[in-house]
């Protein structure tokens, strides 16, 4: 359990946070809200509510009794407790809470399932959810969470109900039903229909229809596009060879684990993605010859990349080629045997894995009124309308103005973001005039080091590091004009959370008190 003090009010709370586990004790307590230090979740210490991504579930709250200046805690089960030990300490207007030490036995979860609505057959309303990420997910549930008793398809093309994709690249021996986000039943319960190898081939706005690839059709009352992306694809000589691989399912991960194991592994890309798969894959693979292509010519890398990840990564056997690219698969028997650079390097490639970024799932909508970019990505504005009655999209499928960027439009493609489109999409098909209020958060680890990033950075024209790159623990934070809209870390927790808390406050923080 974890105890809190806000003022003069004491709160008692389920101590872990429902999304990783990660122990709130160590996050960001601004006035009433929690942020877990690990990924950005955030909670209301008052009811244990949910009120920011990526967790979806709530903390759970207890009793708290104040008594001759003792505090006492009233829990379900038998409870051990010892004196608890409160340190604040102020940074950037926030107040950062730590060590509480408070011990049960045989407490119940941390975690709490937030109440919903069940289907009322008597509500003939309809709402199509199109996609089976995290972002129709979250819809589906926040509208049965505020009284939404009509009828609730999500229709996907992917065999899995809503799983983690985070986990593909980080543990790639797992089953799909290991990374699940909701078992089948738990929709079921809620009255979710979900609709699986259902892929939506076009949609007649007018009719309010849409049309899948085995023919049948579907009417709805609102609707959500949530299709997202994929996986770009390589256009040189040999892309067609056999073990040529892109990582987007369980199916396609668990794949990339087998074939890889003792053999030259070649991975044309350098995200964080990429770089993440390289640090999972097993020791012959990136002993042999692990290597990471920058797809074209590559921009000068900030200093935290090349002392940070790339530096870890090249300790563990892991070869860059940057500012280069591939122009040319060679084979034997129809399967890849040797990758072609641009600067003359021929490297061995028994695998290779492509992740040269993604494009919006939306050719499907080519024809029809919707706007779009000239990428494919769906305009939306705050409220994650469309420009068609009725419709709403949600997540990589779509760009959306962004606070940071003084309200230009973007596309994040990240887990958080898509969540908190869900959710918006969710109240305002509910006519509640909810506008988006977010602040982006990416994470991962590698190699055993935590790396978070907040904030949106794009245009960013200078940069303040504090901490040690050879240490390799430092913060960097990302300025334009003159004030902070993103800030990196690398083994360095809490710190972005409480970033992302003053962001998402909408207070800035100025190049001087960066440094």
């Amino acid at each position: 359990v974890l105890l809190v003090r806000n003022r003069k009010e004491f709160r008692a709370l389920g101590s872990k946070c429902p999304h990783y586990g990660a122990p709130l004790s160590k996050g960001v307590l601004r006035g009433e809200r929690l942020r877990c230090p690990w990924h950005g979740a955030c909670f209301n210490i008052r009811t244990g509510d949910i009120e920011e991504y990526p967790a979806l579930d709530c903390i759970s709250c207890f009793k708290v009794t104040v008594e001759d200046g003792k505090v006492f805690i009233t829990a379900k089960k038998k409870v051990l407790t010892l004196p608890a030990v409160t340190e604040h300490r102020q940074c950037l207007g926030l107040r950062v809470t730590r060590a509480f030490s408070i011990f049960l036995q045989d407490l119940e979860s941390s975690l709490r399932v937030k109440d919903t609505s069940r289907r009322c057959l008597h509500n003939k309303n309809t709402v199509l959810l199109l996609g089976g990420g995290v972002a129709a997910l979250v819809c589906a549930e926040t509208l049965r969470q505020e009284g939404f008793t009509g009828r609730i398809i999500m229709a996907t093309n992917e065999k899995h109900v809503p799983y983690d994709k985070s986990k593909l690249s980080k543990e790639m021996n797992l089953k799909a039903e290991d990374i699940y986000l909701r078992k089948p039943e738990f929709l079921e319960a809620r009255g979710i229909e979900f609709w699986t190898e259902k892929e939506a081939v076009s949609v007649d706005f007018q009719k309010q229809e849409v049309h899948f690839m085995d023919g049948s059709s579907q009417k709805y009352h609102q609707l959500l596009i949530a299709t997202g992306s994929h996986s770009g694809l390589l256009k040189v000589p040999g892309a067609d060879l056999q073990n040529i691989h892109t990582l987007q399912t369980p199916e396609e991960s668990s794949k990339i684990l087998e074939v890889a194991t003792g053999k030259n592994l070649v991975i044309v890309g350098a995200s964080f993605i990429d770089k993440s798969q390289a640090s999972r894959l097993p020791v012959p693979a990136r002993d042999t010859n692990g290597t990471s292509l920058q797809p074209g010519a590559a921009a000068e890398l900030p200093d935290w990349v090349l002392a940070g990840p790339f530096q870890m990564l090249q300790n563990k056997g892991v070869k860059f080629h940057m500012k280069t690219e591939l122009c040319e698969l060679k084979g034997k028997d129809g399967k890849v045997t040797e990758a072609v650079l641009a600067n003359g390097k021929n490297l061995p490639a028994d695998v290779v894995v492509v992740g040269i970024g993604s494009t919006p799932n939306s050719v499907f909508l080519k024809g029809t009124s919707i706007a779009r970019d000239d990428k494919g990505a769906i305009l939306v504005n705050l409220h994650m309308q469309t420009n068609i009655p009725n419709v709403f999209a949600a997540g990589d499928v779509v760009t959306f103005p962004v606070a940071l960027l003084d309200g230009d439009s973007s596309s994040i493609r990240h887990q958080q973001v898509a969540e908190a489109h869900g959710h918006c999409a969710a109240l305002n098909m509910l006519k509640r005039r909810k506008e988006l209020h977010t602040v982006p958060y990416f994470w991962t680890t590698l190699l055993g080091k935590s790396i978070r990033y907040a904030g949106c950075g794009k245009g960013y024209t200078d940069t303040v590091v504090k901490g040690s790159l050879e240490q390799q623990k430092f913060l960097i934070f990302y300025i334009r004009d003159g004030h902070v809209t993103a800030a990196a870390s690398l083994n360095c927790d809490p710190m972005v959370s409480l970033i992302a808390e003053v962001l998402y406050l909408g207070k800035q923080i100025s190049k001087e008190e960066a440094e």
